[in-house]
């Protein structure tokens, strides 16, 4: 073999020969030593897979929470130790929102937000649900699209008119696969007319069900659902410029109702300010962090199956002992015995980070049904993790390798 002076490809094809026919002679011991580099490889490939769709649910989940949300909740986190909720509290109004909107600069959009519970009804069909009163910014500020239909504008926020948008499990229940847009229904006694159905949204990183809601104009909420004299809000939704902007934006908002509301130095407030991004992002720093963990303890596996390869390859020598010495004595370079066991320990490498993509990939589409997320294979796996198996195959076979290339001719030769 080195004394081969053909091209290139026909000498690669010599050595792939060579190694396939010398790998051949042990089946098993050879077909065991793969299986620990796919074990690796599957191991790998699975993990990246998982981990980058979870980074991916959770990136959604932030796009769904609204376009650099700060939500503004009437009522203080605690009271004396228990925390209260927005509701019946009457902290918050809609000069409030103004004041934001006009005095922080931070902040682009504001919409206020009147929410509870109501039976919705349309012919044989009911369905209790949950409802929102907003501005029309409101479907901006979450990054809330329309499936179909039209949304509804200042005017009717003006005058109080009864329109409404339907979320998609409303319209589910209400009118199943029917039109919705243009029909009537009736909340807590009142018709209202259906301007649109809103785009799905899907579930909130609790569980909630973001599309079980119908939204209305606020001044309709709190003039014909919840009765005169009802001019407060629950909360108030505000868009930031931008991600940076977040932080000081909260900051000029807590100082600004502090000093409308009256509240003293020392005194707690009587809102609180929700930047529900920073939960998402803290969610989806752990699962990079824990996807990288797991791809280190993955990693360990491909370690043993190189470390299965350099036993197998030192077995091999120990066999192969009178062969080299024979390769040697009739003029072979130590390069040329070198190379053709490392061509073997890659050989065995490659085939088995080869048969691991096929089981990471089956693996990875498997976890993705029971999870129930949408799966797909990062590319840089499919390129990483071979590139790394076959550099191990080179690292754990130079030892053996270099063994062969030191045997001395003569005694290799009285070897039995």
């Amino acid at each position: 073999m080195s004394r081969i002076t053909g091209n290139g490809i026909d000498v690669s094809i010599l050595f792939v020969r060579e190694a396939l026919r010398a790998l051949s002679r042990n089946k098993l011991r050879s077909a065991l030593a793969a299986i620990g580099i796919t074990i690796g490889i599957a191991a790998v490939v699975c993990v990246i897979a998982i981990g980058a769709a979870g980074s991916r649910q959770a990136e959604q989940q932030l796009q769904s929470l609204g376009d650099n949300l700060v939500w503004i909740e009437a009522g203080s986190r605690n009271v004396n130790g228990v925390r209260s909720g927005s509701h019946g509290m009457t902290s918050l109004t809609m000069q409030d929102a103004e004041t934001i909107l006009h005095q922080v600069s931070r902040i682009k959009s504001v919409s206020p937000n009147v929410d509870g519970t109501v039976l919705v009804a349309s012919g044989d069909h009911n369905w209790t649900t949950h409802y929102r009163g907003v501005t029309p910014e409101f479907l901006e500020i979450r990054n809330w699209g329309l499936a179909e239909g039209d949304p509804f504008t200042a005017a009717d926020v003006e005058h109080a008119t009864n329109v409404c948008l339907l979320g998609q499990t409303v319209r589910k229940q209400i009118f199943g696969d029917g039109q919705a847009v243009g029909r009537e229904i009736r909340i807590n006694k009142q018709l209202f007319r259906v301007l649109g159905v809103l785009a799905p949204k899907g579930q909130s990183n609790t569980g909630y069900d973001l599309d079980d809601t119908v939204i209305m104009p606020y001044t309709t909420v709190q003039k014909k659902l919840r009765g005169k004299g009802f001019t407060w809000l629950d909360d108030i939704m505000c868009s930031a410029v931008s991600v940076d902007s977040i932080s000081p934006a909260i900051d000029q908002i807590n100082a600004i109702l502090r000093e409308r509301h009256h509240i003293q130095p020392g005194e707690g407030d009587d809102f609180n300010i929700r930047h529900p991004e920073e939960v998402i992002e803290a969610q989806i720093a752990a699962k990079r962090t824990l996807a990288l963990f797991l791809v280190s303890v993955a990693s360990i596996s491909l370690l043993v199956g190189g470390i299965g390869i350099m036993n197998v390859m030192l077995v091999s020598v120990t066999e192969r002992t009178r062969e080299i010495g024979l390769r040697l004595a009739i003029g072979a370079t130590g390069r040329a015995i070198q190379v053709q066991f490392l061509g073997e320990a890659v050989m065995l490498s490659a085939f088995g980070s080869l048969l691991g993509i096929f089981v990471g990939l089956a693996g990875s589409f498997v976890a993705g049904h029971v999870l129930g997320w949408p799966m797909s294979i990062p590319p840089e796996s499919l390129i990483i993790a071979p590139a790394f198996a076959v550099a191990e195959g080179v690292f754990f076979g130079f030892y053996p390798a270099w063994r062969a290339t030191q045997l001395d001719p003569i005694a290799a030769l009285r070897h039995e």
